[in-house]
């Protein structure tokens, strides 16, 4: 992006939507992939993503650029509002509305290849929502350890030790299925 993004943000905090509308484009596809993939529900997710972009336009001045990059500071918003909404709803998550497109030779290898696809999703929501967090954001999200570390507010060994914790869980979970 050739536009400082706390120049963007200021600006957006200021009633400038163009300035917003960037921010949106550069960071909603990748918070709505986290989101989605956290809570395997579209209504719930939409509502999230759009509450943390909400919280963008009213709160950008409390974005600090010093402390975090901007993609980390909406992780964090976005991962809150999940685990607000876990603890709200006591862990009870829907069926996942809609399935991935998926790729498929034939029937059965597309049958194969759909049931693959509910298992690994299945198996991410019986994963505490820290560790799912975790995993989501260093995996799928492409997010340092680090970064992943300070959204979730923990050290980066206590970050390690979530993601070993989870691995071990999905295997468990997983290797019983197949």
């Amino acid at each position: 992006m050739g536009v400082d993004e706390a120049d963007l943000i200021r600006e957006s905090v200021n009633g400038d939507e163009s300035a917003y509308e960037l921010l949106l484009e550069q960071h909603l596809p990748s918070l709505t992939n986290y989101v989605m993939r956290m809570m395997a529900n579209t209504a719930e997710a939409d509502d999230i993503i759009q509450e943390t972009f909400i919280r963008l336009w009213t709160h950008g001045q409390t974005f600090n650029p010093r402390y975090a990059k901007l993609t980390t500071w909406l992780h964090n918003i976005a991962h809150n509002l999940c685990i607000d909404h876990f603890r709200k709803h006591n862990r009870m998550i829907g069926e996942p509305t809609e399935q991935p497109d998926v790729e498929a030779r034939g029937p059965e290898q597309g049958y194969i290849q759909q049931r693959q696809v509910r298992s690994i999703q299945e198996a991410m929501m019986a994963l505490p929502e820290k560790q799912r967090s975790a995993i989501i954001m260093c995996h799928y999200q492409g997010l340092s350890n680090k970064d992943a570390a300070a959204v979730i507010e923990i050290s980066v060994e206590a970050l390690e030790s979530l993601m070993a914790r989870g691995r071990k869980k999905l295997k468990d979970i997983l290797e019983n299925e197949y």
